[in-house]
């Protein structure tokens, strides 16, 4: 009960505190007061924790949240079966998925060759991939590890920028850089990027390469041309696999240059290994604070403030 309930009742309380139900715990009973629909729904929820638990996971405020918010959004899948997945564990940190979205897309990272990603920032599109990147070298079942972005805005004038070659990329390539610090140890990561088995590089140094044996991701690939895009795919090799991901309302490639990612689900739709994984709004992922400061925010824009919304230009 100490696990399902947490010290101090800690856990219960965040439950009760989100429906407006009365909880009473006597021993091993729990009883739920309330009204008909949230009993059932906070029912469900102690019902996943318990599924949890037998798995052999601690339950934490993290894992309750995103409980709750499966059942309150009616998710047809079990929040145990989502929320009890991991793609990787570093320093006894868990990188999970924390929408059935975001579930979705793992396993389609693990069944297929080639993954597209779609979707809106904030949705885990890279980290998620970086992560399963970072387990299958773990792992073995891949010998390296290539993370390409294109640097569009730099576009031809690179040449003109100060400093080496990486100093003038490294802006573009920072948020691969800071996840990769997030998955592993400084030290092994520099060891590992000096060895060459971890690769960070933009997209216009594929061309003319056969990467075997290798996980590939292509972040912000709404910003490669169609050409691009093509150019990219056929550098897999045998035992290699590729995540694409990008957000296809972000593009920022010059006027009258039309999306590879936008592009590709034509072209690649009906080829067996290949799948769309499509993430939407459902599967931004904030801090609970974060959330609050846009909700309070969306308020005050649509005239609920003091001073009738914040003006845009």
């Amino acid at each position: 009960m100490l696990s399902l309930l947490g010290t101090g009742d800690s856990l219960l309380r965040i439950v009760e505190g989100a429906f407006d139900v009365e909880i009473l715990v006597r021993g091993n009973e729990v009883t739920i007061s309330g009204p008909d629909t949230e009993v059932r729904q906070v029912s469900r929820i102690f019902d996943e924790f318990v599924k949890l638990l037998e798995r052999g996971y601690e339950l934490d405020e993290s894992l309750v949240r995103g409980t709750i918010d499966m059942v309150r959004d009616d998710a047809a899948a079990s929040p145990a079966e989502v929320l009890g997945d991991t793609a990787l564990s570093h320093r006894g940190r868990s990188i999970r998925p924390k929408t059935p979205g975001q579930k979705t897309y793992l396993d389609a990272i693990r069944s297929n060759t080639v993954v597209f990603a779609i979707g809106p920032a904030g949705t885990g599109k890279t980290y998620l991939a970086m992560a399963m990147a970072v387990e299958a070298l773990r792992r073995k079942e891949v010998n390296r590890i290539l993370l390409t972005r294109p640097a569009v805005e730099a576009g031809e004038r690179l040449g003109f920028l100060p400093g080496t070659l990486y100093e003038k990329i490294d802006p573009y390539l920072r948020p691969l850089f800071d996840a990769l610090h997030d998955m592993m140890d400084a030290e092994q990561l520099t060891m590992l990027m000096e060895r060459g088995t971890i690769e960070v590089a933009p997209l216009a140094y594929m061309r003319g390469r056969t990467l075997n044996d290798s996980f590939i991701v292509l972040d912000e690939a709404q910003n490669t041309t169609a050409e691009q895009m093509k150019m990219f795919l056929t550098r897999l090799g045998f035992g290699s696999k590729a995540v694409v991901t990008g957000d296809v309302t972000q593009v920022d490639l010059p006027s009258g240059r039309r999306s590879g990612l936008r592009v590709v689900r034509d072209v690649l739709s009906e080829i067996e290994g290949v799948a769309f994984a499509e993430l939407t709004g459902r599967d931004v992922v904030r801090h609970r604070i974060v959330q609050q400061i846009v909700e309070a925010y969306e308020r005050y824009d649509t005239g609920e403030g003091t001073e009738g919304g914040i003006r845009q230009s």
